[in-house]
């Protein structure tokens, strides 16, 4: 099992004497499952593990009454050797979405108050998407628990993550971290280390399968494969769980990430999904997309000034993947290579794009960007030490030239700081700081 921060999470929760069911939910082959089993059983001397999407039999349980001991009678009838100690045992309901009585039960157990409970679910936030009549077929008296539930995401692996998988250790992200504070160069056995790993992250992601498959064979052929069953896995969920009317939209609007990306201009634009799509058609199959787990969006900004989610425009997006490694996989055969060796294409500034937005998102962090119609671009615009702070990716030492634009009129743009992330060293130029690519996550200062 690779450390995961998900496990602070868990046990935060496990000593909080009030706490609630909790519902981890988090896109499919995240890691929830296994990470709630080792949690569990570290844990509780008794794990009752119920996966609904595997067994659709346990759903029976939840038919009758939702009252604590109705349920547990019914498991331990239906499961054998199942037992039920009272601050002792722990419930997991798997795939919760599958069921939603289980779902509606949490309450019952949160006011009864004799046993864990932890929950998953990967689509979670596409239950909205189906029909009334859907939604009477499922149960005409279910009912979300508000108020009754905990619910904390969870990503795919982040670059910290992996860092810790690849054996890079506290201590070594605490020099890193003094580096980017006092801006001093990196030493070169750690900066070339750390470039390694950057680059390995960018084309096996984060999905936990991925990565140990990679690190256990070093073959990206077979990590690969596992990354396109994901894909497949994708693609499956649109056709089961979407309304029926949306599920060649979505596919299509899926599918078209990559070419999106691959323009100069990055915006998401729907006549690239379909010749002539509009807005109106795909809009709502998009967003299917991203509740569940997979896509996230990227905003430009009106003006660069604090709130940056004031000076939103709703209507002007990027795209891209929640997992860096899963888009590489969509991207034709030898791209996977070809980062390795620096030969990006087209597609070069897409990728460093995206393992930015990947970093971002998976720190919390909502992704912002700015573009004018005259040229003005600039890759990403976050929050940093109390101030509107420019971003910007270069594959190459490129010279920035919109981000030197905008810092040279502060009486316009009212910015004061930017930086630069690149395959280079940390160093100051005035208002810009340039870092490696790798220290990206290090930027948690709001």
């Amino acid at each position: 099992m690779y450390k995961r921060k998900i496990d602070t999470i868990l046990t935060e929760w496990k000593n909080d004497p009030q706490r609630k069911p909790i519902v981890i939910k988090g896109c499919r082959q995240c890691g929830k499952t296994s990470s709630v089993k080792n949690f569990a059983s570290h844990h509780y001397a008794n794990v009752v593990y119920l996966d609904f999407h595997e067994h659709e039999e346990y759903k029976s349980f939840f038919s009758g009454g939702l009252n604590t001991d109705t349920i547990t009678t019914n498991i331990s009838i239906g499961i054998m050797g199942t037992k039920f100690v009272a601050g002792r045992t722990c419930l997991i309901f798997d795939e919760i979405q599958d069921c939603p009585r289980a779902r509606a039960s949490l309450k019952f157990f949160y006011l009864d108050g004799r046993y864990d409970v932890i929950c998953t679910g990967s689509l979670l936030g596409v239950n909205g998407y189906k029909t009334k009549e859907e939604k009477k077929k499922e149960d005409e008296n279910f009912s979300i628990p508000v108020g009754y539930e905990h619910i904390v995401n969870m990503f795919p692996m982040d670059f910290e993550e992996w860092l810790w998988a690849n054996g890079i250790t506290e201590e070594h992200i605490a020099i890193l971290r003094q580096h980017l504070q006092d801006e001093t160069p990196v030493n070169d056995a750690i900066h070339n280390r750390m470039r390694q790993l950057l680059l390995q992250y960018i084309i096996v992601g984060g999905m936990p399968e991925a990565v140990s498959t990679f690190l256990r064979t070093h073959d990206m052929g077979k990590t690969h494969k596992v990354q396109a069953n994901i894909i497949d896995e994708y693609k499956s969920d649109m056709v089961k769980y979407a309304p029926g009317s949306d599920k060649p939209r979505i596919r299509e609007c899926f599918e078209s990430i990559p070419r999106q990306l691959a323009r100069e201009y990055k915006k998401f634009t729907y006549s690239v999904v379909r010749k002539g799509g509009k807005s109106r058609d795909y809009q709502g199959s998009l967003q299917w997309i991203e509740d569940a787990g997979i896509i996230r969006r990227c905003y430009n900004m009106q003006i660069t000034e604090l709130p940056l989610d004031g000076n939103a425009i709703q209507e002007q997006f990027k795209v891209y993947m929640a997992d860096t490694g899963l888009f590489i996989s969509m991207l034709e055969e030898g791209t996977a290579w070809s980062v390795m060796q620096g030969q990006l294409g087209a597609y070069k500034g897409a990728i460093y794009e995206n393992i930015m937005a990947d970093i971002f998102c998976k720190m919390g962090r909502k992704p912002y960007y700015f573009h004018k119609d005259s040229g003005l671009e600039i890759d990403f615009v976050i929050r940093y030490k109390g101030k509107c702070t420019l971003v910007e990716c270069k594959a190459t030492t490129g010279n920035a030239k919109s981000l030197q634009t905008i810092l040279a009129n502060y009486e316009k743009y009212h910015v004061s700081q930017a930086i630069k992330l690149g395959d280079y060293n940390v160093g100051r130029n005035g208002p810009l700081l340039t870092i490696p690519f790798y220290m990206g996550f290090l930027l948690t200062e709001l």
